[in-house]
C-alpha cells in the first residue's frame, strides 16, 4: 500500500505536488469514489482515476532509449497533430519522454512509464551529464568558450558551469563544432547559450545522457534498456 499522490506521480500523470492539489480539488477517484484526503493508501488492485483518466497502476515498467530524429515533438501527444516521440515506439503501454529535446534537435531521449525514475532524473540537482554536439554558425573564440564554461545569462538566470570543448572550426564554411556538457535541463538551453555569445546553432544532437549513448542505433531507431542499465540509472539518482 502506498500514498495515492505518490502512486499518481509514479504513473507519470503529474508531479506529486500537482497530484496533491488534484486530490484536494476532488478530481481523484479510487474505485469510483472521490478522495480528498492526502495520504490515502492504495494498492495494486485499486482503480485510480484522475480528471477522468484511469491510470495504469500495475507497475509493469518499460524503459526505452530512442535516437530522436528531427521534426518530431518530445511529448506523448500534440494538439497540432505532429508526430511525437511516443509514436515511434511500438508499445501499448502509456509511456512518455524523460525531459525534452527540441523539434529540430536529434539524439538520445529516454522514454518510460516509471514516473518515480523520470521525476528524479529531471530534477535540477540530479547532476546527470547531458552531452551535446553543436554545429555553430560562426567561429567560436576563446572568449566565447570561456563564457560558456563559466555560465551565461539565459532567460534572466545564469546557467551553471558547463564543460565546453571546441572540436573543430571551418573558416571556409564559417562554422564551429563544439561539445557541451550540462547538468541542467532548461528550455532550449544549449541553443540559448550559443545565442548568448552572439552565435547561431545550425545543428544540435544529444550524444549522451548519463552513460547512455547512440551506439548501434540509426536515426529514428530505439531499443529497450537492460536491467543493468536501469539499475545504474537508479544508482545515479540515489547518489
Amino acid at each position: 500500500m502506498e500514498r495515492i499522490q505518490k502512486v499518481i506521480a509514479e504513473c507519470g500523470y503529474c508531479s506529486r505536488r500537482k497530484a496533491e492539489k488534484l486530490i484536494i480539488d476532488g478530481k481523484v477517484k479510487v474505485n469510483g469514489n472521490i478522495v480528498r484526503e492526502l495520504g490515502t493508501k492504495v494498492g495494486h488492485g485499486d482503480s485510480i482515476e484522475v480528471e477522468g483518466v484511469v491510470l495504469d497502476n500495475n507497475k509493469n515498467y518499460e524503459y526505452y532509449l530512442l535516437y530522436k530524429p528531427r521534426g518530431v515533438v518530445s511529448t506523448s501527444s500534440d494538439d497540432k497533430g505532429r508526430k511525437t516521440v511516443v509514436d515511434l515506439i511500438n508499445t501499448n503501454t502509456r509511456i512518455y519522454p524523460i525531459g525534452r529535446l527540441d523539434y529540430d534537435t536529434t539524439g538520445v531521449l529516454l522514454l518510460t512509464n516509471d514516473g518515480n525514475l523520470a521525476n528524479k532524473l529531471m530534477k535540477p540537482n540530479s547532476e546527470i551529464d547531458k552531452v551535446y554536439i553543436v554545429k555553430v554558425e560562426g567561429i567560436l573564440t576563446g572568449y566565447d568558450i570561456k563564457r560558456l564554461r563559466s555560465g551565461v545569462m539565459v532567460d534572466g538566470k545564469k546557467t551553471s558551469k558547463a564543460s565546453v570543448k571546441l572540436k573543430s572550426i571551418s573558416k571556409e564554411k564559417n562554422t564551429s563544432l563544439v561539445e557541451i556538457i550540462i547538468h541542467e535541463g532548461r528550455n532550449r538551453q544549449v541553443r540559448k547559450m550559443i545565442e548568448a555569445v552572439g552565435k547561431k546553432v545550425l545543428k544540435l544532437r544529444r550524444e549522451r545522457y548519463a552513460f547512455l549513448d547512440l551506439t548501434g542505433l540509426k536515426v529514428g531507431e530505439y531499443r529497450r534498456l537492460s536491467n543493468k542499465e536501469i539499475a545504474v540509472l537508479y544508482s545515479l539518482i540515489k547518489n
